[in-house]
């Protein structure tokens, strides 16, 4: 019996090779570059030296037919922390600035799952744009499974973006998302069809500069363009565009039961 079964297991294995370990050991690297960038406690110097052994591993695993290939260096990666630290302040003053609950920067860095999702993103992004496989989505899931926030390291973010709360939010891998741009809990910004063969096109909305996007709203497709200056209300539903200035707000109606006759 045990026999069969390990027959039946090793034969699935064979078709579909998937190595947990590469999973583990990219939600290593993501932890550890985080930690890296923001922790007092981790020696910067100690710590790229191991992200650039963990970079080498995981990328050699995740494409072993095109290893060492040049835009695949862990170089060009660090050559690009300036400008993520840059982008990454900003995303945090914009927190720190829209947010009367916060009570400190640090706070922002250290206890705020947005920034957290919006650094792994950032971060993603920048192997995603090297065109490194596998990799980019495997560090966002696991900001995903922290936080609740998934975002596709294919979605394009400009700069001083702010998520509040952030459990639920969901933004597409075609997403633009302009500057200035405030989304709160459970924001989907998705697509219309999830057909394959509309994958290389534009299937999610564009988001323009200074909206606020309050919580549980959706809007989808990719032909959806919010106008800049525009606030979409909470629970909204949205698969059209909208101008510039606009405030989109989700229809209720209120009914008072009539007093019962004694």
């Amino acid at each position: 019996m045990n026999s069969n079964v390990i027959k039946v297991i090793n034969q699935h294995k064979e078709t579909i090779k998937v190595s947990m370990t590469l999973k583990e050991d990219s939600e290593r690297f993501t932890k550890l570059l985080f930690k890296a960038f923001y922790d007092c406690d981790t020696n910067a110097e100690r710590a790229l030296e191991e992200l650039e052994i963990l970079f080498i591993s995981i990328r050699n695993r995740a494409c072993p037919q095109i290893k060492d290939m040049p835009c695949k260096r862990w170089d060009d990666f660090k050559a690009n922390i300036p400008d993520l630290y840059s982008s990454l302040k900003k995303d945090a003053d914009a927190i720190y600035n829209n947010d009367p609950a916060s009570q400190s920067i640090e706070e922002i860095y250290i206890a705020y799952p947005g920034f957290f999702a919006i650094s792994i993103y950032r971060m993603a992004r920048v192997f995603y744009k090297l065109k490194l496989p596998l990799i980019p989505r495997l560090m966002t899931e696991y900001a995903h499974s922290i936080t609740g926030i998934d975002i596709h390291p294919g979605a394009t973010i400009g700069a001083s973006f702010f998520i509040d709360h952030g459990t639920g939010v969901v933004i597409g891998e075609t997403t633009e998302i302009h500057n200035n741009v405030k989304v709160y809990q459970g924001v989907t910004l998705g697509a219309l069809t999830v057909k394959k063969q509309h994958q290389n096109t534009k299937r999610h909305p564009t988001i323009e500069a200074n909206v606020t996007i309050y919580a549980n709203a959706t809007i989808l497709g990719g032909n959806t363009i919010i106008g800049e200056n525009s606030v979409i209300g909470g629970n909204t539903w949205l698969t059209e565009s909208v101008p510039e200035n606009s405030i989109v707000t989700h229809n209720h109606q209120v009914e008072i039961f009539a007093k019962l006759k004694k």
